[in-house]
């Protein structure tokens, strides 16, 4: 059965010698990123450049079910970490739509305009043009683009309710929305407790909380990479189900749909271990 690895002098230095690499591999790429064209080469090169860093940090990818043919194609799913901005595009390929805020994020928002990122601003008085944005870039593009809809990251006991605002451009519109679901588990496959996946693994405000447990620390995103690394990294298991029909549905009935059989099957799979 998986437990939390206990952080001692050896753990450490190991993380140490893998955080050196992780930063030593992203300066590495810098250049590289710089030079692509952004659109669809740069959003391929983010699969290879997310692929390396997710090894370097200790973090595996199983996937059940793949992802409709269908385009444009928004893809919907819980959020737990940091971590579902690399997994994602291991797995699928694709962008995401992302908050606002994250773009003036020093590095992080430059890297993920280049790898095709579209941010949105989601308060009231800026829904229109982020909608309006993003019905632009889904018609536009080849690939899937992925979507948060609990507008925040938790702390994996349950999943928030889906904010329904995004969803405007899906009534009566050609976009397919497919629902999956992530859970993250030890290496080995077993549960995570709702207190070690708080503590250690999620990465969350505990202001933004609902239900469930908080951390004792919150940690800065680098913070959090560097925490994975001593805990010896884990496995996000992404469960693909198929598009539900949506068709008559407003904005509000689409986001209640969705939330339902998204926290129907993350609570249906979060105890039990990966197969």
């Amino acid at each position: 059965m998986g437990r939390v690895r206990r952080q001692n002098i050896f753990n450490t230095t190991t993380a140490v010698l893998r955080f050196i690499l992780f930063w030593i591999l992203v300066v590495i790429q810098l250049p590289i990123i710089f030079l692509l064209p952004r659109g669809r080469a740069s959003v391929a090169y983010m699969r290879f450049f997310m692929r390396i860093l997710l090894y370097v940090v200790g973090v595996r990818v199983r996937v059940h079910g793949a992802l409709s043919s269908h385009r444009p194609l928004l893809v919907i799913s819980n959020h737990i970490s940091i971590f579902e901005i690399a997994t994602f595009p291991v797995a699928f390929g694709g962008s995401f739509i992302a908050k606002k805020e994250m773009e003036s994020w020093p590095l992080v928002g430059w890297v993920s305009r280049k790898f095709g990122v579209v941010f949105v601003d989601r308060r009231p008085s800026h829904a229109m043009d982020a909608l309006a944005q993003v019905q632009d870039t889904l018609s536009n593009v080849s690939y899937p683009i992925f979507l948060f809809p609990e507008g925040t990251t938790t702390n994996g006991a349950y999943v928030k309710t889906f904010k329904s605002t995004l969803f405007n451009f899906i009534e009566n519109s050609n976009v397919v929305v497919q629902p999956m679901v992530m859970n993250y588990r030890f290496r080995d496959g077993t549960p995570i407790s709702d207190a070690d996946m708080a503590e250690h693994f999620a990465y969350f405000n505990n202001s933004n909380q609902d239900m469930g447990p908080t951390c004792s620390r919150e940690r800065s995103a680098f913070g959090q990479v560097f925490h994975i690394m001593v805990l010896g990294g884990f496995l996000v298991e992404i469960t693909v189900m198929p598009p539900p029909p949506l068709a008559g549905m407003d904005r509000k009935q689409i986001a209640e749909t969705l939330h339902t059989i998204v926290s129907d099957k993350y609570m249906k799979l979060k105890n039990k271990t990966a197969k």
